[in-house]
């Protein structure tokens, strides 16, 4: 399997090189040349680290079998406590695929337990000794789930950078409290799409570049933006698929809907890879907060992030750059030519507009809505007193999109975080008086629903406070040579 890049398909790279370098020359990203045809009736029945297992070894040829085989074991294993991919039953038709019970109680656990692995064994297979730098922009969970999966590997640096006031307080004590000798972890004044584009720019800075190779130092990156991040996610959709159908909630060979909360485009366009490997997938529903450019883009083919920008309670979607979407629009275009032209629109103008047929291919696989604070709130109370189900904000808004877009097939929506990394606004919610701290805060959401706060969420308020420094975003860039 080769790979492309969405803004020169003339470049043809292997997996291990795609993963090393994480970003392609003029900030495109590496896509796959062709989807592998899933074994459906062969893959069945497999466990979650088995089907992990095959699912990738489709994508990553030049890995050895041994490799994975010995990769996914050790990753979703012990880690998940046995609850890989759990698909549980909301009400008559509306399921859970609940993707929160790895290590930092987010989805990204997924791929970033299983990525740092993959960078490893990628740099051996290329014969590379090189320093890894890893940089990395999060609005939230991923920057948690790369330090987590990175910290004191040898020949890996990882720093990260999220936006100041710009998370939930657990998802801030998460990064700020990580050990290892290996990381690093800035707030940035702005927003996310601050601390994307900062991020960005010093990937495509030669200058940069020329600095760390002098001390034998390369850039990659574990944001989605990394195809080493996103083909983990692809698995997920198989499996839950199989649950279903062992659960009787689905016929073998009929399609299953999925509704997935959205800010950056990787997690549902996993859900695209699984579809054209052969999953019967009907509508791929993706579900925004407030900052719902990509509801008005997926409906009228105009990409316009020429809006405000607004804070809600489901933070790591509060982002108008989509940065996985470009992928998506490489694939049903077919044209790395117009994708180019569309990002430089973009970058210099803050919107585009795909052309009829581009927008016709992807409204065929892709649904979307949107869900304010209050309508996400709402969906949380429902949930609790009508299915007894708890969930966290940014789950809220999948549900609540979801029932507005049903077919008639069930529907999926992505658990993609625990609601006590939201304990506050889980609370207010649920219309129960807020403490003012989110420690005090999630000991009041288990007695109000005697479900209990993961431990690595309970114990942050006792670790030290490593890192406190904010710096401005022209400034990620000497942070990157420091």
């Amino acid at each position: 399997m080769q790979y492309q890049s969405t803004r020169d398909s003339r470049l043809h790279v292997s997996a291990s090189e795609a993963i090393v370098r994480g970003l392609a020359p003029q900030s495109g990203l590496f896509v796959p040349e062709t989807f592998p045809a899933a074994d459906l009736e062969g893959w069945r029945h497999l466990s979650y680290p088995e089907l992990a297992q095959k699912v990738l070894a489709g994508y990553l040829t030049d890995y050895s079998a041994d490799f994975l085989q010995e990769a996914t074991e050790a990753t979703y294993g012990a880690a998940f406590g046995g609850n890989a991919g759990r698909t549980v039953r909301v009400h008559d038709g509306l399921y859970a695929l609940e993707l929160w019970h790895g290590p930092t109680c987010a989805f990204k656990d997924y791929a970033l337990q299983l990525m740092p692995k993959l960078l490893v064994e990628a740099k051996r297979n290329l014969g590379r000794q090189e320093t890894t730098r890893i940089l990395v922009a999060t609005s939230g969970d991923t920057g948690k789930a790369a330090l987590a999966g990175y910290a004191n590997l040898d020949g890996i640096e990882i720093s990260v950078f999220y936006p100041d006031a710009g998370t939930s307080e657990i998802q801030r004590l998460q990064m700020v409290t990580q050990e290892g000798k290996n990381v690093q972890v800035y707030a940035v004044e702005g927003n996310f799409d601050d601390a994307q584009t900062g991020v960005k720019r010093v990937f495509v800075d030669a200058s940069v570049a020329e600095e760390l190779e002098k001390r034998n130092i390369r850039l990659s990156s574990a944001n989605s933006i990394n195809w080493g991040r996103l083909a983990p996610q692809i698995v997920y959709y198989f499996y839950a698929y199989f649950r279903l159908v062992d659960q009787g909630a689905v016929a073998w060979g009929k399609p299953v809907d999925f509704c997935v909360p959205t800010g950056n485009f990787g997690d549902i366009l996993a859900g695209y890879y699984a579809k054209q490997m052969g999953l019967p997938v009907g509508k791929l529903v993706c579900a925004s907060n407030k900052n719902n450019v990509l509801t008005d883009f997926i409906r009228t083919g105009t990409y316009d992030a020429r809006r405000t920008f607004y804070k809600t309670t489901s933070p790591s979607m509060d982002i108008l750059i989509s940065s996985n979407l470009e992928r998506l629009l490489y694939h049903v275009s077919g044209s790395s030519e117009k994708v180019a032209a569309w990002m430089q629109e973009l970058a210099r103008t803050g919107k585009y507009t795909v052309d009829a047929e581009t927008l016709s291919a992807i409204q065929q696989n892709f649904a979307a809505g949107f869900a304010g604070d209050e309508e996400g709130a709402d969906e949380i109370r429902s949930r609790f007193e009508v299915d007894h189900y708890l969930c966290d904000t940014h789950t809220a808004v999948a549900f609540r999109v979801a029932e507005n877009c049903r077919s008639g097939a069930p529907m999926v929506v992505l658990s993609t975080a625990s609601p006590f990394k939201f304990p506050r606004d889980v609370l207010v919610a649920l219309g129960v008086q807020v403490p003012d701290s989110d420690f005090a805060a999630m000991s009041v959401l288990t007695e109000k629903t005697g479900e209990g706060a993961p431990e690595s969420l309970q114990v942050l308020n006792s670790l030290p406070v490593r890192f406190t420094q904010v710096i401005a975003p022209d400034q990620i860039r000497t942070a990157a040579l420091r």
